[in-house]
């Protein structure tokens, strides 16, 4: 009977999540769909969620995807495949792609990034009310830089969760995907600080380099110099950022003075935890040796 019912109805059924605003559900907005509409289609008081969800496996283009992350397990479904940008977008409202995936749908990396960066920023956070000391910084970048663990496979591909600062979604804009989708992802800026940050999460070094050099008439440096600014952050970043422009050859003198123009008061490193080293007289920096 209750798969009579559902056939009866399928043709509605299969028009509604055509039309649907969503191209992701849980299993909560599913069940909000079948209660919406149960009356309609004439389905039976005894369906339940799991079972209608069940039927349009079976008899739709409905899929499901399972994320298992090491402390939730998430479960989306999507009409129809969707890409697995899209699908990393849709676990939490108001994340959004950085760091290595957005290098790529930038095309400012030759590679092709398995793993999917998705950011989700963490509620303002008062500043550490101890100064910023050569000590410190020393003893921060002597020891590997701190990565997220929070990753499900899909496919393919890895999902990374990342829970970077609150910046009110700085330089956050919409692209379309290779698929046509919609997506949400920082802009060249944006990706370009974000991947000085974090090298681990943007190729290394090097990448980050290749990314500056491909980008030369796409960024503006007036622009990144002016959101670096609004980040806020407490490293001197904007030294490192001086060197890549510098060691780019691609940019202008003009604006690299733009990047020390800054304070330049303490010693700082390209990255974390570099073995063989070079030095920077002009941005106080070390940097891998050979770079």
């Amino acid at each position: 009977m209750r798969n009579t019912r559902f056939k009866i109805a399928k043709d509605d059924i299969i028009e509604l999540f055509e039309n649907h605003s969503q191209k992701t559900f849980s299993n909560s907005n599913i069940g909000t769909i079948l209660n919406t509409n149960r009356r309609f289609w004439r389905l039976s008081e005894s369906l339940t969620n799991g079972k209608f969800i069940q039927l349009l496996l079976d008899h739709t283009k409905l899929v499901k995807h399972e994320l298992q992350f090491p402390k939730e397990k998430i479960i989306l479904y999507s009409w129809s495949d969707i890409s697995a940008f899209e699908l990393a977008l849709s676990i939490k409202k108001e994340s959004y792609l950085t760091h290595y995936t957005a290098l790529f749908l930038h095309n400012l990396t030759e590679q092709i990034p398995k793993t999917i960066y998705v950011n989700l920023e963490q509620p303002e956070k008062p500043k550490p009310k101890s100064p910023l000391s050569q000590e410190n910084i020393n003893r921060a970048f002597s020891r590997p830089q701190r990565v997220s663990k929070n990753i499900a496979i899909l496919g393919d591909y890895k999902i990374c969760r990342l829970n970077g600062k609150s910046t009110n979604k700085l330089g956050v804009i919409n692209i379309n995907g290779s698929q046509g989708e919609t997506l949400l992802v920082t802009d060249i800026e944006r990706t370009l600080t974000d991947s000085v940050v974090r090298t681990a999460y943007s190729g290394g070094v090097f990448e980050v380099l290749n990314a500056f050099i491909r980008a030369k008439d796409k960024v503006s440096i007036n622009k990144l110099t002016a959101m670096l600014k609004q980040l806020d952050y407490v490293y001197p970043y904007h030294q490192a950022i001086g060197l890549y422009l510098e060691r780019s050859g691609v940019y202008k003198d003009s604006q690299i003075r733009l990047l020390n123009k800054s304070d330049i008061k303490y010693d700082f490193y390209l990255t974390h935890q570099m073995k063989e080293t070079e030095y920077s007289k002009e941005w106080k920096l070390y940097y891998p040796k050979g770079f």
